[in-house]
């Protein structure tokens, strides 16, 4: 990474998953937590396939390297966190021209599902213990 290249941040969030994610101009690497993309979702190429939507959407797939950090939750979470994250940060790049399109797909909405509490006197959010009449 050189000093003088402009680096556009993103912030994405999924359940309990939080991903920072750089872009940066550059060949289109993909670096997570340290790691290759592909090494760190070793065996979910359909996660793979999720993150790198919203650069297949504005073409700008082989424009920008991509740095993320990711913590919290599983991989689905992290995944959809980091594509998140990337929509975020494609705003700053272009916010005129990429809003409409990455709105369009649902990429700039924060899916704020997350997991139901447990309740108290039963064994799960809504699972309840076996009734026994006698």
């Amino acid at each position: 990474m050189g000093d003088s290249k402009i680096i556009f941040w993103g912030v994405g969030k999924r359940k309990t998953a939080i991903a920072r994610v750089r872009l940066i101009a550059g060949k289109g690497k993909f670096i997570v937590n340290g790691k290759p993309m592909e090494t760190f979702f070793r065996g979910y190429d359909r996660l793979i396939s999720r993150i790198l939507a919203p650069l297949k959407l504005v073409n700008m797939l082989d424009s920008y390297s991509v740095y993320a950090n990711v913590n919290g939750g599983g991989k689905t979470g992290q995944a959809d966190a980091i594509r998140h994250g990337i929509s975020r940060a494609l705003l700053k790049v272009d916010s005129a021209a990429f809003r409409a399109i990455l709105k369009k797909e649902g990429m700039l909405t924060r899916d704020s599902r997350i997991v139901e509490r447990k309740k108290p006197g039963r064994p799960k959010a809504r699972k309840r213990f076996q009734y026994s009449k006698r």
